[in-house]
């Protein structure tokens, strides 16, 4: 795969991604926090997540997960999650706002999560799986 780039809207926070492990939408009402009615996110393996520029800023919004944005421009980046590493991925995820990619057509949900916290009044249309909570199966393993 041909790297993936992106930043944040002011260009202070610039990443690169090597692999893509997963993509999906979150309903979660903490996602919905700040500023839309669904989350697009990718999961990138750790090692496979490179911050190129910057020191982006992290709040901390769960025990165990910390949202990472520009402290310029406030764009929700990427999160990371400290439990521990993802036994058929063989390391922690990085949950990066998959449209802070600068190109994020390459990317393509395919699933969502946080289903049963959806808001009724957005409709959706497309067919992928959805669970009703975080617990995401793997992808290999979807229908």
């Amino acid at each position: 795969m041909d790297p993936l780039d992106g930043g944040c809207c002011c260009g202070s926070v610039r990443y690169r991604i090597r692999s893509v492990f997963d993509a999906g939408y979150c309903h979660c009402t903490i996602c919905r926090r700040f500023g839309a009615p669904v989350a697009a996110w990718i999961a990138v393996p750790e090692p496979d997540f490179q911050l190129v520029r910057g020191t982006p800023r992290a709040f901390r919004s769960s025990s165990f997960f910390a949202r990472h944005f520009c402290a310029d421009c406030g764009t929700h980046v990427f999160g990371t999650d400290a439990r521990e590493p993802q036994p058929k991925v063989g390391a922690r995820l990085v949950s990066v706002a998959l449209t802070t990619l600068d190109e994020p057509g390459r990317v393509r949900p395919a699933i969502h999560q946080w289903w049963a916290n959806r808001l009724q009044w957005l409709d959706v249309w497309d067919e992928l799986p959805h669970v009703d909570d975080g617990t995401l199966p793997h992808p290999s393993a979807r229908g």
